[in-house]
């Protein structure tokens, strides 16, 4: 009787250990993996999986009240929190309310995450630049551009809605309204994606 107690125990334990080996190797293959890499590193890289999808890499850099801060590899279709997270999540004296958490990162972006009590001249999760990211742009952002009226910004916003975010400058070029010479003002002014 006692034997086969002993039996139950030692395949009921082998079960166990079974799951979490499974459960633990499971994991490991969905967490995302980022390394921290210097800033001469190329910005797009082919990946081929299953489906050949080619994903686009963005550096950005992060700074102030990390664990981690500096410049970090990323999808293009990463948010601020998939940021902060690689970066080994806030400090204890980080004012979080000021980080919007969920706004998506774009390359060459600066995330700054201030302390508590803190205050920035921008906000904290904005790039340090004057130009304009013509994927996130309002229309009265956009008309702000040289050559920009109300008709054109809209022009850009409704592209934009129907055929999804600009890849490059000369996409504007597919917007009924902007050509060439239009296109060449706006070129220094703008930031795609």
């Amino acid at each position: 009787m006692q034997e086969i107690i002993k039996k139950n125990i030692i395949i009921g334990l082998i079960i166990i250990a079974a799951i979490v080996i499974f459960l633990i190797v499971r994991e490991d293959n969905h967490e995302q993996t980022a390394t921290l890499i210097p800033v001469e590193a190329d910005n797009a890289i082919e990946i081929n999986s299953m489906s050949d999808v080619k994903v686009s890499k963005i550096l950005v850099d992060i700074k102030g009240e990390v664990k981690q801060p500096g410049v970090y590899e990323m999808d293009d279709n990463a948010r601020v929190q998939d940021v902060v997270l690689l970066a080994g999540g806030f400090t204890k004296e980080a004012d979080q309310n000021q980080i919007n958490l969920a706004q998506k990162v774009f390359d060459e972006m600066i995330i700054i995450v201030p302390k508590m009590g803190q205050e920035g001249s921008q906000s904290a999760t904005q790039a340090q630049t004057s130009k304009i990211r013509i994927n996130y742009a309002t229309v009265e952002e956009i008309q702000k551009l040289p050559g920009i009226g109300p008709s054109k910004a809209n022009a850009i916003v409704e592209y934009r809605e129907e055929n999804g975010y600009f890849k490059k400058v000369e996409d504007l070029l597919e917007v009924s309204g902007i050509g060439e010479k239009t296109l060449e003002a706006l070129k220094e002014e703008i930031q795609v994606p």
